[in-house]
């Protein structure tokens, strides 16, 4: 679990006292990456009662080609900015560069936040 507040520790390394005690809207939620296979998606509950749709395995991306958008099998993932290590591990997060069947794309949603995979085309295969 990871907690959402301040840390303990101030810049010159002198420590912040605590004001009051841990709260359950300081409660955040541990990272559920996005890997490819047969699509699974779980549905949690947000504060409010709301409900995020997060995907934990997925195969088919939403894909932007000339305005008009196609449902395209994911090959792999080719670029990861947000971790190398996510390229071994086929993970798909947001900004990352995937391989389709109609070439390389870019994804723009968050998977782990809205449980799918929309993208542009970046690179068509020739």
């Amino acid at each position: 679990m990871q907690w959402r507040f301040r840390t303990g520790r101030k810049a010159t390394g002198g420590k912040y006292h605590k004001g009051c005690k841990k709260v359950r809207a300081q409660r955040g939620r541990d990272f559920i990456p996005a890997g490819l296979g047969k699509t699974k998606i779980i549905q949690k509950r947000t504060r409010g009662g709301g409900t995020k749709q997060i995907a934990v395995r997925v195969e088919m991306a939403n894909v932007v080609i000339d305005g008009k958008v196609e449902k395209l099998k994911i090959i792999q993932v080719k670029k990861n900015d947000a971790n190398p290590q996510f390229i071994r591990s086929n993970i798909v997060t947001k900004g990352c560069l995937i391989e389709t069947e109609r070439g390389l794309a870019r994804v723009t949603s968050r998977p782990g936040q809205n449980g799918s995979v929309d993208a542009v085309l970046v690179e068509k295969r020739t």
